[in-house]
């Protein structure tokens, strides 16, 4: 015997009531001033310029030393770099490998926790990449009105 028609509504709006569930969460964390709010502190660490381009660099080229992550992201500092690096290896997204040899190599990699975080930031990109000319054209109607 088949399920009822309506399976396939009642899932669709169980999904659809906890959405609305998380999302009430995250409005009433990011309320609550006495408590940290998930969204707005990882989203202020992992927004700044070069942040995802870091990790979209690692994801992609596995393990890579300093300069070919540089080399990689394209026009940020050696200064922006490190610090964007030591703050994503402080968070746990990034693992610094030293190896004791002259010159001193120093590795980077994407640690699980990264890794998922590059999924997720491969799906945003992607929005990105599909969206962009209806968020040009709506700029330039923008500047026009």
């Amino acid at each position: 015997m088949s399920k009822p028609s309506n399976t396939v509504v009642t899932i669709a709006e169980n999904e659809s009531v906890e959405e609305e569930k998380n999302l009430k969460l995250i409005l009433d964390r990011a309320k609550d001033q006495s408590k940290l709010c998930p969204v707005r502190d990882v989203i202020h660490r992992i927004s700044d310029k070069w942040s995802l381009l870091s990790i979209l660099a690692l994801g992609t080229h596995g393990t890579l030393r300093f300069n070919a992550l540089k080399k990689e992201i394209g026009d940020v500092s050696q200064r922006m770099l490190t610090v964007t690096l030591r703050n994503l290896e402080e968070d746990g997204f990034v693992s610094r490998k030293i190896y004791a040899e002259v010159p001193p190599r120093v590795e980077y990699q994407l640690t699980d926790m990264g890794q998922g975080l590059m999924q997720q930031a491969l799906q945003l990109a992607d929005w990105a990449n599909t969206q962009l000319p209806a968020i040009i054209s709506s700029r330039k109607k923008f500047k026009k009105g």
